[in-house]
């Protein structure tokens, strides 16, 4: 147990769309402390929805809603045996999930049909908000094992 109660930091939403969702996007993509590349990357998948006659913001929050798991599976040893035990997800767990998932989706979509991570990252959000892609099966995935794990619901506490 910490000695000290962690302070959570405050994220600042991001300038163009002032959202703290696009924000933790941006964060999430962003390697090696290159902000500027990151918001560059997300900004231009933003103005590719938009040229669809598509709300960025709204399919972004639609994505997240799609792949967001609602329980996962958390490990904890009891005489020796590990159990995995479902436990609810907390919101900005969700939020941290689907984004990290949408993202590594994205990453791994072959280089033969898109060029660019933009267009993958705009691929991905799509079929995210329509509810199909990657992301939705790595959540359908978790849901499965939480489905499997439920007799040792009783374990959680």
């Amino acid at each position: 147990m910490p000695r000290r109660s962690y302070k959570r930091i405050e994220i600042k939403p991001d300038p163009v769309y002032n959202s703290k969702t696009v924000a933790k996007l941006i964060n999430y993509i962003m390697r090696d402390g290159k902000k500027s590349v990151a918001e560059k990357i997300v900004y231009t998948a933003f103005e590719e929805i938009k040229t669809k006659k598509l709300d960025p913001i709204e399919i972004l929050e639609k994505a997240i809603e799609n792949t967001a798991p609602e329980m996962e599976v958390r490990a904890r040893r009891l005489g020796g045996a590990s159990y995995l035990v479902p436990v609810p997800v907390r919101p900005t767990r969700k939020i941290f999930l689907s984004l990290n998932w949408i993202i590594d989706s994205a990453s791994k979509k072959s280089n033969k049909q898109f060029k660019t991570f933009t267009e993958k990252l705009v691929d991905e959000l799509l079929l995210a908000a329509k509810g199909e892609g990657g992301a939705v099966e790595k959540r359908q995935e978790v849901e499965k094992l939480v489905e499997a794990n439920k007799a040792f619901a009783h374990l959680r506490w």
